[in-house]
């Protein structure tokens, strides 16, 4: 079973006193237009949250997706993942990670992935591109990567484990700037607003 990891943990320090996470995106708070898609592909859904961020904590509760309170997310992007992979589904047997700030990841995108994991082995680990050939996220990890997760700290994430695995890392292209367009900061929010249209072509 393929299990989702949606991480919401982050202090969005970058915006100026505005929380990213809660910016509207398709007539929703962008947390919650993530969840959404993700929960449209049937997959296992689990989001990590920080302990101190109620409006992020209601929108997921709303949304009915399965969720983990990161006690020491102010460590970073690496002590999310290693704590929500611990507390990911018993049946899980791989997770894709994919960060909550992402707008243009729609479900098409989330199930190309997902069909690329379906034809790949049991030790690939898959990472979407953008249309370039340039990489991205959402990237799904297999069973076998669960320990080297879980022993994460910090802000590096996962980058370690992609440069240290020793089976395939298969890149699986999505459209356009779709695997690399984040919200960090109120400049790209205001870039994103600006070439939405283009985008959604």
């Amino acid at each position: 079973m393929l299990t989702i990891l949606i991480l919401a943990a982050g202090a969005s320090s970058r915006m100026k006193g505005r929380d990213k996470l809660t910016l509207r995106v398709d007539g929703a708070p962008m947390l919650a237009t993530v969840i959404a898609r993700a929960q449209k592909t049937r997959c296992e859904v689990l989001v990590a949250l920080p302990p101190d961020n109620p409006a992020r904590a209601a929108i997921t509760s709303d949304s009915g997706a399965r969720f983990i309170t990161i006690g020491n997310a102010t460590q970073g992007m690496g002590a999310s993942i290693a704590a929500a992979t611990a507390a990911r589904p018993k049946d899980t047997t791989a997770l894709m990670i994919l960060p909550a700030d992402m707008p243009l990841i729609d479900t098409a995108d989330l199930n190309t992935m997902i069909r690329a994991w379906s034809l790949a082995t049991e030790t690939t680990i898959l990472r979407a591109t953008s249309a370039e050939g340039k990489l991205g996220h959402p990237v799904i990890f297999p069973q076998c990567c669960f320990p080297a997760l879980e022993a994460l700290g910090g802000d590096a994430g996962a980058r370690d484990i992609l440069r240290a695995h020793d089976g395939p890392v298969v890149p699986v292209p999505l459209p356009d700037q779709h695997a690399l367009l984040d919200i960090d900061t109120r400049d790209d929010w205001e870039e994103f607003l600006r070439n939405k249209s283009i985008y959604s072509k």
